[in-house]
């Protein structure tokens, strides 16, 4: 018997002009699907978790990629046997994630998607600048090899950290080709919009994140080293999202391996 609660991970870049009245009419929409999860919607776009049957679910998601600019909504589907979440919750904010670079149009201004396949040709290439998008605390968990850790501690950290190097470049007199990732596409793709803002023209980034290549992506011919953090009780995934052999220290609150000399900072 299939698990009773499908859940959605999803996320958009869009122009919605008036979020408002898009977040009531999805209001109404999940108290009759009885969905629960949280949705996120701004001027730029939709972002959340939700789970529901099935049925819920797919009718859920014909409404939202049937809003201007979601006919590619971009969705991960997992399966639950209990529910994953307490309530319902749609909210209106500012940014669907919050970078505080002011007025980026991502939809607009994005980098170039590329698949996995494609992606490991492009960073192959030693003229390739690697840059992994996430926060040092994932970063220490694993990443793509040869890539790029700004050692933020939140995504806001990003943009500061992205001026001064290009500052860096620009001094060295280069210009080069910049390709991004994060865990399920929607850090990265907003943050090759800051970019292409900054004056840089050749911006690459992986479709579907990490999750995405990992989960299609034959190890043999992975260009991926160590595990992904994940936002759930998996604490990390590593190739076909099996989940690999990390916890949650309860001291400093950090993944590290059970088997491995773990330097607590709590």
């Amino acid at each position: 018997m299939a698990p009773p609660f499908t859940i959605a991970a999803l996320y958009r870049f869009a122009s919605f002009a008036d979020p408002e009245a898009i977040a009531a009419e999805l209001r109404t929409l999940c108290a009759q699907l009885e969905t629960c999860g949280t949705l996120i919607l701004a001027r730029e776009g939709i972002n959340g978790t939700v789970a529901g049957s099935d049925q819920a679910i797919a009718a859920l998601l014909g409404h939202i990629r049937a809003l201007p600019g979601c006919a590619d909504l971009d969705v991960k589907y997992a399966t639950a046997t209990q529910a994953p979440f307490g309530r319902m919750k749609v909210k209106v904010k500012q940014e669907i994630v919050t970078l505080g670079a002011g007025d980026l149009d991502a939809a607009a201004q994005a980098g170039r998607h590329l698949d996995p396949a494609e992606w490991n040709d492009l960073i192959a290439d030693p003229d390739t600048i690697l840059i992994d998008t996430r926060n040092a605390y994932e970063v220490s968990v694993g990443s793509f090899e040869g890539a790029i850790d700004p050692g933020t501690r939140s995504f806001r950290d990003f943009p500061g950290w992205f001026d001064s190097f290009a500052a860096e470049l620009r001094e060295q007199g280069r210009e080069p080709r910049i390709a991004m990732f994060c865990t399920g596409g929607i850090r990265c793709e907003k943050s090759t919009a800051l970019v292409r803002s900054r004056g840089f023209e050749e911006v690459y980034h992986l479709r579907g994140g990490i999750l995405r290549y990992l989960e299609e992506m034959p190890e043999d011919q992975s260009r991926w080293r160590g595990d992904c953090y994940v936002f759930d009780e998996r604490v990390a995934v590593g190739h076909g999202l099996k989940p690999g052999n990390h916890v949650i220290c309860r001291t400093c609150g950090l993944a590290h391996r059970p088997d491995a000399p773990h330097d607590c900072a709590g």
